[in-house]
């Protein structure tokens, strides 16, 4: 049975956007990320105001997925986490969890989001895969990617790792996150891209 909804968890530094994105173009699905439901979000004049105080969430999600349906599958046309910081664009995470479940119910579409390998835990159709790496190697790679110092990355990387454990600690009262909470997890340590992308496929399509 191959699956129709890959949700890709993974750490900062590990590579997991540009991984969930080849493997969206090797199996013909769509790409949906956190950034580009915050692009569309602001499209489609969605703010964490509005969904906070709507007591009809599923004509904003009707609007958010059209507005995703618009949008390329290409991460480098949506600019960087920090510009989008620059903007002040701040992202609803009842929103992004709404429209991770809508899309996912869409079928056929690589989802990197908040939680969503959680989220969707116990849905037959869902691979849920976890892309990591060590601290060590994931602060050299932000290093080069944003030209700053080791010392600076490896800050980012920690707080990163802590926020996420937080994140999955607040809203799914998970206290330490485990193998057990995914399909398959990869090592970025060790495996390349293809060698990544690769092993999602045969998973998805076993």
């Amino acid at each position: 049975m191959t699956r129709r909804v890959i949700c890709i968890s993974r750490s900062l530094g590990a590579g997991g956007e540009a991984i969930g994105l080849a493997a969206a173009k090797e199996m013909g699905y769509r790409y949906i990320d956190e950034e580009i439901i915050v692009r569309a979000a602001k499209t489609a004049k969605i703010t964490p105001e509005e969904m906070a105080k709507s007591e009809k969430p599923p004509g904003l999600i009707e609007r958010l997925l059209e507005s995703i349906g618009k949008t390329s599958a290409n991460p480098e046309g949506w600019g960087s986490y920090a510009a989008m910081a620059a903007e002040n664009v701040t992202p609803s995470e009842a929103l992004i969890e709404l429209a991770v479940r809508e899309t996912a119910r869409e079928g056929n579409v690589v989802i990197v989001a908040h939680g969503g390998s959680i989220a969707l835990g116990e849905t037959e159709s869902v691979l849920r895969v976890l892309i990591t790496g060590s601290p060590d190697v994931r602060a050299s790679r932000l290093q080069e990617a944003k030209d700053i110092g080791l010392p600076t990355a490896r800050k980012e990387v920690d707080k990163s790792d802590k926020d996420r454990k937080a994140y999955l600690s607040r809203f799914y009262d998970i206290s330490e996150e485990l193998p057990i909470h995914y399909d398959i997890v990869l090592n970025t340590d060790t495996l390349n891209m293809v060698g990544a992308v690769g092993l999602i496929v045969a998973a998805a399509e076993a």
